[in-house]
């Protein structure tokens, strides 16, 4: 159990603050939406180390009219004792980088954000900042500007500050102790956008509140009296229930739990897994309470353990008279194989002291006793799991056969298709106009859809830089398709063979053509079908490509008002009303508005002055932070099962939006 008395001592300052603000990028990631939400992630993740911590119960965010966000907790509150620097700990952990209870491991056990690198570093990205502390009957505030103190931590009492506190956070009045929060984002840092977004804060609460079983949070936005609530008993095991929601089990959760010491660093892991009847894996990774979206050491940890097993497995349940008769003895087991299908959550905890993220927005883990301790734990507790579940290990290995086998075949297709020159060796497509760039860095490939599109776009683009390909119809839904049907589709070969780096096993990403991949299709219905055609055959079947960040949408405008001889592009309703809002009756009496059904109607230099001049386009970048949304997304939108689909399309009809 971490110290219970959590004083100044366990603060330590490492720098100063100046840094963030002439690189906020080196500590939040970006300045764009996603830097903005890390922000209040960091706050967050401070309260719910208080929760690992056996501290806090609940926690409040508040999403504020005018612009800024609020959170607390009822945990120990931040420590206002003198500092051995002079001033209160709590100042010192909110202006001082790398001061914070974190780096001492008589105050946290486990925890992800960084008390005081994370709150200092928000405070340094803010305007304004407002701190109020609970410590038994005595409340103690400070408040900042620029994360510069506006004066000294001074003691105040329960009525000085029940007007500052929002009404959203008055549990801190029921409460012995707690965190109050509240900051507002300077807009000379964040110029993209300060606005929060409260769909995106939700999925991040939700999945915090997924691992921290029995902690409740609760969201709140008073700019449109929206709110969510959170509490879950069985941590990672109802996440992964969650994630396998629109998925066929084929077998019941197998969840594994220990803690080993490596190196001297204590560490505990929880993994729990399951196979399911589809094609692709689906693995979560967490360090402490932070998704490691770009994996790292405990990742590897687990695969390892797992191929480990399952061979292991595979040999000493293969008969002599099955050895004998060779069956199975052609099947090579890769590591594509023994995850198919696999959904699974893997989660380390440990000091934070010892914690080595690659970088301070924690996406990766690079400790390599974390591999070690999930590879031990992971092995010792599959390997007694499918001892005494046969049943169970029966239907995984099934599962593994079917895989490797459905591999080779699709290799010996592929192969086959090979051998008759429609793949590799073959010459680009007839219905691909090439850019005259080699240079991949330099040069962009938009599918088009329709031929007529594809004419306009031909004739419009930049020869010197882009290539465009257009493809006739729907594509193949490829959600649950394997390798030897998507080749035998011409679209997807013509595709495939365009972008220049293969498929499958002899995929080569070094080797793609272009920097950018740009889908620009019909801004309506069918155009947003087969947009999200593609992204489903690139998630599924070309994933590095988009993880690379080379996948784009193009933005073509809804409409063209004409007025007073002069032509305005919009591209959505609502734009349209506003833009109209802004002429004179007169104006708008004469104004006349073109619908734009499809590219096709439009002739090639309003098609490149609208979608395809670098200088005037909106892209729209996909990316996949988010891989267990994206992949229950596509599940959702691209699988066998209609109920799921149908109300997916219910709920979001409104608010469309194909970015992933």
């Amino acid at each position: 159990m971490a110290n219970q008395n959590y004083t100044a001592k366990d603060i330590t300052v490492l720098e100063g603050l100046e840094p963030v603000r002439k690189r906020p990028g080196m500590y939040i990631g970006s300045t764009d939406e996603k830097g903005l939400h890390h922000l209040l992630i960091e706050i967050v993740d401070n309260s719910l180390d208080e929760a690992i911590g056996g501290y806090a119960k609940n926690i409040y965010v508040c999403l504020h009219k005018d612009g800024s966000v609020s959170v607390s907790d009822d945990g120990r509150g931040v420590p206002t004792d003198k500092h051995v620097s002079g001033v209160s700990a709590l100042e010192v952990a909110m202006t001082k980088l790398h001061a914070g209870g974190k780096f001492s491991d008589s105050a946290y056990k486990a925890s992800g954000g960084l008390h005081g690198v994370g709150a200092s570093v928000v405070n340094a990205l803010s305007t304004n900042m407002q701190v109020i502390v609970r410590h038994e009957e005595n409340f103690f505030l400070q408040t900042y500007k620029v994360g510069t103190p506006d004066f000294p931590v001074k003691k105040t009492t329960q009525k000085e500050v029940q007007n500052t506190i929002p009404e959203y956070h008055h549990n801190l009045f029921t409460a012995n102790s707690g965190t109050f929060t509240r900051f507002w984002p300077d807009n000379s840092i964040f110029k993209i956008t300060t606005d929060f977004n409260f769909s995106n804060i939700r999925e991040k609460l939700q999945e915090r509140a997924y691992l921290v079983a029995g902690v409740y949070i609760h969201l709140f936005d008073e700019r449109n009296d929206k709110q969510a609530n959170f509490y879950f008993e069985s941590g990672i095991r109802s996440l992964l229930a969650h994630n396998n929601k629109h998925k066929k089990e084929l077998h019941e959760q197998i969840y594994i739990a220990g803690n080993t010491v490596e190196s001297d660093i204590p560490i505990g892991v929880e993994v729990v897994m399951q196979y399911t009847d589809t094609f692709s894996d689906n693995l979560e990774s967490f360090a402490n309470t932070i998704n490691t979206y770009d994996g790292g050491a405990h990742l590897t940890g687990f695969r390892t353990a797992l191929s480990k097993v399952l061979k292991n497995y595979i040999t000493a349940n293969t008969s002599e008279s099955e050895k004998k008769n060779g069956k199975n003895k052609d099947l090579d087991f890769t590591p594509d194989d023994l995850k198919e299908g696999l959904t699974g959550v893997v989660w380390v905890k440990m000091s934070s002291s010892e914690i080595q993220f690659e970088s301070q927005t924690k996406t990766k883990i690079n400790n390599a006793e974390v591999q070690s301790a999930v590879y031990q734990v992971v092995k010792k507790g599959l390997e007694e799991y499918l001892e005494e579940h046969p049943q169970t290990a029966q239907i995984i290995i099934a599962k593994v056969f079917l895989a490797a086998k459905a591999r080779m075949a699709a290799k010996a297709a592929r192969e086959a298709v090979v051998r008759k020159g429609a793949l590799e060796g073959m010459t680009l497509p007839g219905k691909l106009a090439d850019c005259q760039e080699k240079d991949p860095q330099r040069s962009e490939l938009f599918i088009v859809e329709g031929d007529s599109a594809g004419g306009s776009a031909k004739q419009g683009r930049d020869r010197k830089h882009q290539a465009i390909l257009p493809l006739r119809g729907k594509i193949l839904n490829t959600e649950r398709a394997r390798l030897d049907k998507i080749i035998e589709f011409e679209g997807l070969k013509d595709l495939i063979v365009a972008m220049g780096m293969g498929i499958g096993e002899t995929m080569d990403t070094n080797k793609l053509r272009y920097s950018r991949v740009i889908i620009m299709t019909d801004a309506d219905v069918d155009g947003a079908h087969i947009a999200t055609l593609l992204l489903t055959f690139f998630y599924r079947h070309t994933k590095p490509v988009v993880e690379g960040g080379h996948i784009y949408l193009a933005t073509p405008p809804l409409y063209k008002i004409s007025y007073d001889k002069k032509g305005t592009y919009v591209y959505s309703d609502d734009e349209k009303e506003k833009f109209l809002k802004t002429l004179t009756d007169q104006q708008r009496q004469k104004a006349y508005i073109q619908r734009y059904k499809g590219l096709g109607e439009m002739n090639p230099e309003q098609l490149w002055e609208t979608t395809m001049n670098p200088e005037t386009r909106i892209l729209k970048q996909v990316s996949i932070q988010d891989a267990v949304r994206a992949d229950e997304v596509f599940a959702t939108l691209m699988g066998s099962e209609v109920a799921p689909r149908k109300k997916f399309i219910q709920t979001h009809a409104t608010n469309a939006n194909l970015d992933i």
